[in-house]
């Protein structure tokens, strides 16, 4: 050890890793899927200008456009504006397409829906043609996120 080092420990995961949630939209995004009866997959949209986006998951069509977020509980105002850029993202695809698409928030949870179901974010999603879609988890999945989250937490 170094001098300046009291000691080490070894991670199993660090705490900010995010794998258990980007399973669980795997997960997410094949229960709406299934809903929808749309394959969704996740999908790089390049334009013309060079702009590209990586979008969650899209139908081959580019009809379906949707972005995930697997989290359980309350949102705090950090990761609400995550949302909120996500949903940016959207709008920004759909209008750069054109035509008529359908734009999704997929979450996983209620209480994290509510700051989006209210309030000036709720007025904006709508404008811009962006809807809530809320899969259920079974307890298993749930219980995943959870303890991801609680790892995560600083």
């Amino acid at each position: 050890m170094t001098d300046d080092v009291e000691s080490t420990e070894k991670l199993e995961t660090p705490p900010g890793d995010s794998r258990e949630q980007r399973e669980v939209e795997a997960v997410m995004v094949a229960a709406l899927s299934e809903q929808l009866g749309v394959e969704l997959a996740p999908r790089r949209v390049e334009f013309d200008d060079g702009v590209r986006v990586e979008l969650d998951a899209a139908s081959d069509d580019l009809s379906v456009l949707v972005e995930v977020w697997a989290h359980q509980g309350a949102a705090k105002s950090g990761q609400r504006n995550k949302v909120l850029t996500d949903a940016f993202k959207l709008a920004f695809v759909g209008r750069e397409l054109g035509g008529t698409r359908r734009l999704i928030l997929l979450l996983s949870d209620d209480q994290a829906a509510r700051k989006f179901r209210g309030g000036w974010p709720a007025a904006a999603l709508r404008q811009s043609g962006i809807e809530i879609v809320v899969v259920e988890l079974d307890d298993e999945t749930r219980d995943r996120v959870r303890a991801a989250q609680a790892r995560q937490y600083r």
